[in-house]
């Protein structure tokens, strides 16, 4: 998947559609609930990176998030009629608070179907304002769908997360914002998921000074707006992560996707690790916790501003929202040095001998050691043992691969795990963990959604059949859940391959993981 995808339509946008969106978004009555949040500089990361940035604080709306402008713009627009029928939408996240919130101010009596493994806290949350909440199904798809449902059965209305004029309205007023308390601005950063926050920003952006570049950032594993492009129009992906819930959406929206296509420069994409290290830099700056979708936007920021050599230049970003999960980061700050380039870890070979620590620690120098995993070798083996060591590093990956080199010119055997998922996400808490005779098995990357039943339900279908040789399920307090496992004797085995289809959660074969052939699998 590309890192960066061009916006620009070959067709020239309608300009009634923009002045439409432009004296929409003025008139748009959200201040009566919603606050002008400040752009807030950011004077650390400015030095580092030799630019002006700035955070569009949108984590100081009362719901700690940008949905309540949509949310409110759309129910105010509401009849008599319509507020008396009631308000009904689907949501997990920011935008059900945002409506609950909304109905309150208004008067309209809301219904927010969440799926059963939403968290205490978020449905405690859309209830502290004011929401009535349907618990229904066991993921985002079955709740939408009960939904909508409901809201034909009882004539109430259906307000959409993004896909909605209204919706791209209220979430435009965030770049009209902008502008009026710093006009000199020169690009502006967007998260972008199902596209509002996108559309509204860039297509009000784009009417009043064409100069200022907007352009959209999405995580690399729910890049619906790159996939749309690609392809011409809205399509849908086959799945998406969820480690940045808020902006986690399989499809973007038809007129999202025109205004999008329309207004913005650029699309790029960025990875989980690079937005847990936007969250630490938030952090640092602001001492604000950001949630994961509400750092994708810097984390774009940062890419660019790297690929482009930017320089001098007043860059804005939105920090789109604050709704963090708090186990979350847990997993945060274990990737943020990953994702900053800051360090790297590498599987090592050295012998078990006296001094061979000293001298395996005299070979990488000053440099701190973040981490070191170690157990006794076989001493069958040739009397080696195999470490796994993370290293801070001042200088990016170029001192990475000199620390490769290093060990390497010093006689170890040494791989750079750095870039490695299955080191990152299990082995690292798994080291030493090789069978004592030589197993012939296959490994999966599984994930499955946290809610009851799932990891039973792995079990049963799997785990009883074949035998298991390795397991490892962490929890960090998201969505989904990841399972790394090992199974003997099931290479080509078809009636093994039809239970893992069964089973019906992503899963990929990782048995050629470095990280797994280094540490885990038998000699």
């Amino acid at each position: 998947m590309p890192a960066e995808t061009p916006a620009t339509s070959s067709s020239a946008p309608n300009p009634s559609t923009g002045d439409h969106y432009l004296r929409n978004i003025v008139a748009s009555p959200i201040y009566r609930v919603a606050k002008h949040t400040p752009l807030e500089t950011m004077p650390v990361l400015g030095t580092r990176l030799g630019n002006s940035i700035l955070a569009k604080r949108e984590d100081l709306q009362p719901v700690h998030s940008f949905k309540i402008r949509g949310a409110f713009n759309r129910m105010a627009q509401l009849n008599e009629a319509e507020r008396a029928a009631g308000v009904i939408t689907a949501s997990a996240g920011n935008h059900a608070q945002g409506v609950a919130l909304s109905g309150t101010e208004l008067g309209i009596r809301t219904i927010i179907v969440m799926p059963r493994i939403t968290p205490a806290i978020k449905i405690a949350a859309v209830e502290g304002f004011g929401g009535d909440v349907l618990l229904y199904g066991n993921n985002f798809d079955e709740a939408k769908g009960h939904a909508q449902q409901l809201a034909e059965e009882h004539g109430m209305i259906w307000v959409p997360p993004f896909d909605d004029p209204a919706i791209i309205a209220g979430q435009g007023t965030i770049g009209l914002e902008i502008i009026k308390d710093n006009p000199n601005v020169d690009r502006v950063f967007v998260p972008v998921g199902g596209g509002g926050i996108a559309a509204g920003t860039s297509v009000l952006i784009k009417q009043i000074n064409p100069d200022i570049q907007v352009i959209g950032v999405e995580p690399e594993e729910s890049a619906c707006l790159t996939a749309a492009l690609e392809a011409g129009k809205p399509v849908d992906l086959p799945r998406v992560s969820l480690f940045a819930e808020g902006v986690a959406v399989k499809t973007i929206g038809s007129e999202t996707f025109r205004l999008c296509r329309d207004n913005l420069d650029a699309v790029i994409t960025v990875s989980s690790d690079e937005i847990s290290a936007a969250m630490k830099d938030i952090f640092d700056d602001t001492r604000a916790i950001a949630e994961p979708a509400g750092a994708v936007s810097l984390a774009g920021l940062k890419r660019y501003a790297a690929e482009h050599e930017l320089e001098g230049e007043t860059l804005v970003h939105i920090l789109s929202g604050a709704n963090v999960n708090f186990h979350t980061l847990r997993y945060v700050s274990e990737r943020a040095e990953l994702g900053e380039g800051s360090e790297a870890i590498f599987g090592v070979t050295i012998p078990e001998a006296k001094g061979a620590f000293l001298h395996f620690s005299n070979v990488l120098g000053r440099r701190a050691v973040t981490e070191f995993n170690y157990r006794v070798g076989d001493r069958a083996d040739g009397h080696a043992a195999k470490i796994f060591v993370g290293v801070q590093l001042k200088e990016g990956r170029s001192e990475r691969t000199a620390i490769h080199a290093d060990l390497s010119n010093a006689g170890y055997g040494v791989v750079d795990l750095s870039d490695d998922e299955i080191a990152k996400e299990h082995v690292r808490y798994m080291v030493g963990g090789q069978p004592p005779a030589r197993v012939n098995e296959s490994v999966f990357a599984f994930e499955f959604p946290e809610q009851p039943g799932a990891l039973q339900r792995f079990l049963e279908v799997l785990g009883t059949r074949w035998n298991v040789t390795a397991f490892h399920y962490r929890s960090f307090g998201m969505d989904y859940g990841r399972i790394l496992a090992a199974f003997e004797g099931v290479a080509g085995d078809q009636e093994f391959q039809s239970h893992v289809t069964e089973l019906g959660y992503p899963v990929t074969e990782v048995t050629h993981s470095p990280a797994y052939e280094f540490f885990l699998a038998s000699n």
